[in-house]
């Protein structure tokens, strides 16, 4: 049974219904136990267990100590391309909206990966929109072999793909992917994705799963928060990471809580998800699934950013642009959506060592040896 059966089963689910059922007792019970099944995961995600915060994330601050150290690892994003043939009513990149569209060259990609190389970064997010027959799986590919001239890890936040185009990239030097499904709302994702391929919700859905099977090294998902029940969408994230993370074991799987941010057009998030929220959703995640990695991107400010380090997070963007070019001073495009913490990799560096925890711009180095490529972790 794969994760769309999973996500079916739990599509009817009435969080409001369920909670009249929760009390207090309930969420101690949880809070006393080494290890959560997805019951237990629920009741963190209720509103009776926002009572129990504190206990909640000195619990999380423990297991993320104990599975990770005191790290975060940092890395910055780097947008190819923003063409793109989809109207999903939330993004920026919308094929209506009137932006300037761009697509980088091999030399500017080679400009773009020397400047960020030159903060000290090594880990790197890719991006593109979704225009296949213009950001090509072979124009990626051929990307990422320029940037892995720069960089240990280069993950790629694209459009799905097949199989076999993850194997490709791999050969080329891709080890990681973000792919976030949006909506687990079947309903609300066909009403929020007007037309264009990311339309198909099966096939963005086992996405993951695709690059799991082709032995990319690190998968991360997530929801767009702000689009449908903050409760309902988590749980379905939760369960999703620990569908991939039980059969792919030899996959590290993370999970990131992209809040929905101001962009090129009209839509508004269509429920308010607040601070308090964020963090409930992130220590109940690290009590339900200690191992997996917890991202927060810039689109939180720095003040919030700072508060959560501790609550179970594990990397962190730094030096971020949504912006084609955005790193150099090429011709830039409109950004994909408004950042909300413009720190310098330098200032990042500082307010995490300030708050008693090691910046980490290194942790993954591949090694050919033999014809053959071994692997080992690094820490720098």
């Amino acid at each position: 049974m794969g994760f769309y059966d999973v996500c079916k089963t739990y599509q009817s689910l009435d969080f409001k219904e369920f909670e009249k059922k929760i009390t207090e007792q309930h969420v101690e019970r949880v809070l006393q136990k080494s290890y959560l099944d997805q019951e237990d995961f629920r009741v963190l995600l209720s509103s009776v267990a926002k009572k129990y915060l504190e206990p909640m994330a000195k619990k999380a601050n423990a297991l993320t100590t104990q599975q990770f150290g005191k790290t975060i690892l940092l890395y910055t994003p780097m947008y190819l391309s923003n063409y793109c043939t989809n109207q999903c009513l939330y993004c920026g990149f919308n094929t209506n909206n009137t932006i300037l569209r761009k697509q980088l060259t091999l030399d500017e990609v080679e400009k773009e990966a020397k400047a960020i190389a030159n903060m000290g970064l090594k880990h790197l997010l890719v991006l593109t929109g979704d225009a296949k027959h213009k950001a090509t799986p072979a124009y990626i590919g051929e990307c990422t072999k320029v940037l892995a001239k720069y960089f240990a890890s280069v993950s790629i936040e694209v459009y799905a793909m097949d199989e076999q185009e993850y194997v490709t990239l791999v050969e080329c030097g891709v080890d990681g992917i973000t792919i976030y499904q949006e909506t687990y709302n079947e309903a609300l994702y066909d009403e929020i994705h007007v037309k264009g391929p990311k339309k198909n919700y099966r096939y963005r859905l086992d996405a993951p799963e695709r690059a799991c099977s082709a032995f990319v090294r690190t998968v991360n998902i997530g929801a767009l928060l702000g689009l449908d029940d903050w409760r309902k969408e988590f749980f379905l994230v939760g369960l999703h990471a620990q569908y991939l993370q039980s059969k792919y074991p030899e996959t590290e799987v993370s999970i990131s809580l992209p809040r929905l941010r101001p962009h090129k057009g009209q839509f508004k998030p269509m429920c308010i998800v607040k601070d308090a929220d964020m963090v409930q959703m992130m220590v109940a995640m690290r009590l339900f699934m200690p191992r997996v990695g917890i991202t927060i991107s810039t689109r939180e400010n720095s003040a919030f950013r700072n508060n959560v380090v501790p609550l179970g997070v594990t990397k962190m963007s730094a030096g971020s642009t949504t912006a084609v070019g955005g790193h150099t001073e090429c011709e830039k495009s409109e950004a994909q959506f408004e950042i909300s913490d413009n720190r310098s990799v330098k200032e990042m560096k500082q307010s995490i060592i300030a708050l008693g925890y090691q910046p980490v711009l290194k942790d993954w180095e591949k090694i050919d040896k033999d014809n053959s490529l071994d692997s080992c972790l690094v820490g720098k």
